[in-house]
This record gives C-alpha cells, sequence and structure tokens, in this order.
C-alpha cells in the first residue's frame, strides 16, 4: 500500500474533488480501519509524507496519573474495561523509561499490511464511504453559495404529489406545489428556471435542492438579471411583494439623478419587464418609486388609485388612507390584491377612510386658459447675496 497516494490522487481527480478532500477521507479511512482491526478505544494519527507519497498509522498512547479517570472506558454493553489510549505513569516508568512524565504520548507504528486481506477489505470499504461524504460536502458548499440565485433545470418527472423534480448540474431539485405559480404545469424534458431556497440533506433523497417560483426574491433575482442598471447596484430594489401569477409591487430607489429607476426597469416599450413577467406566467408587476417619507411611500404603492390625505402612526405601524369613493375600489384591488401588496411592500397596515366627492385627475390650472409667464427674477436675487 506505499504508493496508494497516487491512487487517492487520481480517485480526487476522476470524482471531482480536491486533493486535499481527498487526502483527508483517506485519513479518516485508515483511522476507523485500524479501530476497527483493534479497538474502538484507541487512538490513531497518520502521518503523510509527500516527498516519498508514503504514509504511517501510529497508536497514540498519552501517560496520565495513576489515578485518573481517563484509564477506564465503558464499552457497549455497560462494562468498564481498560482504555488503549492511555496509560498509568507508574507503569510507563516500569514498561518504558524512568524519565516519562504526565502529558507524554508514546506512539507505537500500526502496520495495516500485517493484517492482510482483512485490512484491505477494510480500508475499501471505509475510503469508498468517506470519498463519498467528501464529494457531497463539496457539492453541499458549491450549491450553498447559491441559495438565493435563479437556477436553469430541466424536468425529469412529475410525481403524484405533483412535486416537480428538475436535474441541475449534479444534484436534483424539487419544486413542490405550493413552490410553484397557481396555474402552472411541467412536463418531462420543460426547462425551467428557479429559485434555490435551501440545500437538504434527506435520508432516502441525498442531497437535493428546495426550489422555488413564488418568493418575492425570485422576481428581484429575475429583474437583477433582466435590468443591468439593478445588477450594476445603479438602481437597487428595495422591497417587492407577490400574489404569485397575479400581481406584484417592486419598490425601487437610486442615488443618482440622471437616472429614472423606473425607466430602467421596465425598459423601452416594456420589452424588460415584460421579459420578467412571461418568466412568472403573465403575473402582472408595478414599479413604485420609493420614498423614505412614510407617507409619500404609502401613497404610491397603493397606485393606480389616488388618494387625498394620509395619517401615519410610525409606531404602530398603521395608516389611515382617506380616500374619495372612486377611488376606493381601485385602492383594494381585485379580490383585495392591490391593498394586500401595497401593505406587504410598505409595511404597514393600510386601512381606508372613504370621503365624498370624485377625485379629479386633471390639475387645477389645466384649463383652456394660457399661463402668464414671468420674466421678473428679483425673487432669487437673495439666493446669490
Amino acid at each position: 500500500m506505499g504508493k496508494i497516494l497516487d491512487i487517492i490522487e487520481s480517485i480526487a481527480h476522476e470524482k471531482n474533488i480536491t486533493r486535499e478532500h481527498a487526502i483527508e477521507a483517506f485519513k479518516e479511512a485508515l483511522i476507523n480501519t485500524a479501530k476497527r482491526l483493534t479497538s474502538q478505544t484507541s487512538t490513531f494519527d497518520v502521518v503523510i509524507d509527500n516527498d516519498t507519497k508514503t504514509y504511517s498509522v501510529n497508536k497514540i498512547i498519552t501517560v496520565v496519573e495513576d489515578d485518573d479517570e481517563k484509564l477506564f472506558t465503558t464499552d457497549r454493553d455497560g462494562n468498564q474495561i481498560k482504555s488503549d489510549s492511555y496509560i498509568a505513569l507508574s507503569e510507563a516508568k516500569e514498561e518504558f523509561d524512568e524519565t516519562i512524565e504526565v502529558g507524554d504520548q508514546l506512539t507505537e507504528e500500526f502496520v495495516l499490511e500485517d493484517y492482510g486481506r482483512t485490512a484491505s477489505a477494510n480500508l475499501f470499504k471505509e475510503l469508498e464511504y468517506h470519498i463519498q461524504r467528501r464529494i457531497e460536502q463539496d457539492l453541499f458548499e458549491k450549491y450553498k453559495s447559491k441559495i438565493g440565485k435563479v437556477l436553469i433545470g430541466t424536468v425529469a418527472r412529475v410525481d403524484s404529489e405533483n412535486n416537480t423534480h428538475i436535474e441541475i448540474g449534479e444534484l436534483k431539485g424539487i419544486l413542490t406545489q405550493r413552490n410553484r405559480i397557481k396555474g402552472e404545469t411541467f412536463k418531462q424534458g420543460d426547462t425551467i428556471k428557479a429559485l434555490l431556497r435551501y440545500v437538504s440533506v434527506n435520508p432516502k433523497q441525498g442531497l437535493f435542492l428546495e426550489l422555488t417560483r413564488t418568493a418575492p426574491k425570485f422576481l428581484e433575482a429575475l429583474l437583477r438579471n433582466e435590468v443591468p442598471e439593478i445588477a450594476d447596484g445603479i438602481v437597487e430594489i428595495v422591497n417587492s411583494a407577490r400574489i404569485p401569477g397575479e400581481r406584484a409591487k417592486v419598490a425601487l430607489k437610486t442615488d443618482q439623478l440622471n437616472v429614472d429607476p423606473i425607466g430602467a426597469t421596465v425598459g423601452v416599450k416594456g420589452v424588460r419587464i415584460n421579459a420578467v413577467s412571461g418568466e412568472l406566467n403573465g403575473e402582472n408587476i408595478d414599479c413604485i418609486e420609493y420614498s423614505p417619507i412614510p407617507e409619500i411611500f404609502i401613497t404610491r404603492s397603493l397606485s393606480p388609485a389616488i388618494a387625498q390625505s394620509i395619517k401615519v402612526d410610525q409606531a404602530e405601524k398603521k395608516a389611515v388612507v382617506s380616500i374619495t369613493s372612486d377611488q376606493k375600489a381601485k385602492a383594494i384591488g381585485k379580490q383585495g390584491i392591490n391593498i394586500r401588496l401595497a401593505s406587504m411592500l410598505t409595511g404597514y397596515a393600510i386601512e381606508l377612510n372613504e370621503i365624498e366627492g370624485i377625485t379629479d385627475r386633471q390639475a387645477s390650472s389645466s384649463d383652456n386658459k394660457e399661463v402668464e409667464k414671468t420674466t421678473d427674477t428679483s425673487a432669487l436675487a437673495d439666493l446669490f447675496k
């Protein structure tokens, strides 16, 4: 087994794991094999020589006081037995050297080849097990870094519970019915996009990806992929709210005066927002310019309804919006969707207060009279003193 490190490196390349992880798996396999051949209470250490590509297994025995509790351990049956990992000081001095002190470690080389085929068979099983664990660990870390991002996969099958099983790279993803947009149907071979929610481990399924198409973060990720200004951080998504398959609202802002966050997100003739809407099964998306002033933000979030006045209780996170009867239906929306989304987007519980009158969309100066312009700039003089 002297040149086995060459084999370990080949396994690392074949299984697409790092050499370091393959070496760690080999060490664990050696230690577990040595324990199987001797005692589970024994302590072993593995030393790798990278120059000669050889290894050695050493049994470690620590010297302790004669009355130390570590000298004895309990087996599976509850019987107290002597530990192989510790030796009493008096016994160590008698057997080895009078200069030995408490805390010293005695090493004894463990030659695996002395145990013949039994050692080889055990080592093979242990190595196979630990290499597989390292593969799963690498995959877990790889996909863990992708949580919150959009993944593209191919539908493998749809089970009896309408869960969609998707092949994504080396792993399989599951898109449950509750994480699927209402009205969506998939068949084997379809290519779909979904947001990675979790990387999970199940005794039956092993390592798998939990996907969603209904989370607001999926909408945000799609916008980030579609709108360069959002991807570059020029336009920021402050918050979003969705009723999947029906309607969504997105609050946007920018710190650059020459950039229109709404226009950048919608795109020329709505090409950008329509691409996102198409991916979401035709979901209507309202883009709203964020304001740090709650009154303004809440008023905008109720669009297309026009509010007359608003009272906000920031401590209680409540807002009372006065609105005319002709705007009330618009504020509420079909099945209450508009006001629900506005509340979800702003974080305020919104209450509508109906008042008399009809909201005039026209500005008060929008009659046929031409507004008289002035050339008198004296009112600005104070600004330049």
